[in-house]
C-alpha cells in the first residue's frame, strides 16, 4: 500500500541524521513495547506480514508523528481486539473482565534467546522452475495495491536485472492478508540508480531489492 511506511523519495522530510553510539532503545518502555510485540507474536494469532500490514494500514499524518515502537503497540492492539484476546474495557482500565480467546501457543521466559536465534524462516519446498535466471532484465509491474506489498512505489514500472535467486518464499502479499503463504520464487534484483531516481541518482550506484515472481514481467 502506498501508506506512510513506504517513504522511498519522498521529498520534503530533510536529511537522515545518524546518531553516534546510537542505543538499541531510546527508552525504557520501547524495550517493552518490543518484548510484547514479539511474546505476542509468538502465539500464533497472526503472522509477520499480517503484523506489518496493521502496522502500516494508519493514515499517514499519524504514522509520521507517533514513535516507531508506538506504531507496534497500536498495531498489537488492533490485532489482539480483532481477535477477541482483549477488549476495549479491559485497555482502558488495565483491568481483566473476562476470559479472552484461548491462543495457539505461549513463550516462556526461559525459550526467548532460542526463538530469536532461531528466527522465523519464510523459505519453502520449491515447486516447479523459476522463470527468471540471473542475468535476466526485467520490468517491475506497475501495481498499487491497497494492501501490504513489499514493491516499493520507487520501483514500480522500473527495469531491473536479476542478480541472485533466493528460491520459493512465503508471498507476504497473500500471507498478510491471511489468504495462505502462497509461496512464490524470490529474487534479487539490482536496479541502475538512475533507473530509479532519474539524473539526481549516483551513475555509479546500484539498489538492490528482494522481489517475489508476481512483481516481474518480461522486457517488452
Amino acid at each position: 500500500m502506498n501508506g506512510g511506511a513506504d517513504l522511498g523519495g519522498l521529498m520534503g522530510l530533510g536529511p537522515i541524521t545518524v546518531e553516534k553510539n546510537e542505543p538499541l532503545f531510546h527508552a525504557e518502555w520501547e524495550k517493552r513495547a518490543f518484548g510484547m510485540t514479539i511474546a505476542l507474536g509468538a502465539c500464533g494469532q497472526w503472522n509477520i506480514d499480517t503484523s506489518r500490514y496493521t502496522r502500516e494500514n494508519v493514515h499517514p499524518a499519524d504514522y509520521m508523528v507517533t514513535p516507531y515502537y508506538k506504531i507496534w503497540i497500536d498495531a498489537a492492539i488492533r490485532l489482539m481486539k480483532q481477535r477477541s484476546m482483549i477488549s476495549e474495557t479491559e485497555i482502558e482500565t488495565g483491568t481483566v473482565i473476562g476470559a479472552s480467546a484461548a491462543v495457539n501457543r505461549k513463550l516462556k521466559a526461559s525459550d526467548v534467546d532460542a526463538v530469536l536465534s532461531a528466527g522465523g524462516p519464510a523459505d519453502r519446498p520449491t515447486q516447479g522452475h523459476p522463470v527468471w535466471q540471473v542475468g535476466d532484465h526485467i520490468k517491475t509491474v506497475n501495481n498499487h495495491p491497497r494492501t501490504h506489498t513489499r514493491l516499493p512505489r520507487y520501483a514500480r514500472d522500473k527495469t531491473g536485472e536479476i542478480t541472485k535467486v533466493h528460491g520459493f518464499h512465503v508471498f507476504p502479499d497473500s500471507n498478510a492478508l491471511g489468504l495462505g503463504e502462497d509461496p512464490r520464487w524470490l529474487y534479487q534484483v539490482t536496479f541502475k540508480s538512475r533507473d530509479l531516481w532519474g539524473e539526481q541518482g549516483n551513475p555509479l550506484d546500484t539498489i538492490s531489492l528482494d522481489l517475489w515472481e508476481p512483481y516481474l514481467r518480461a522486457l517488452q
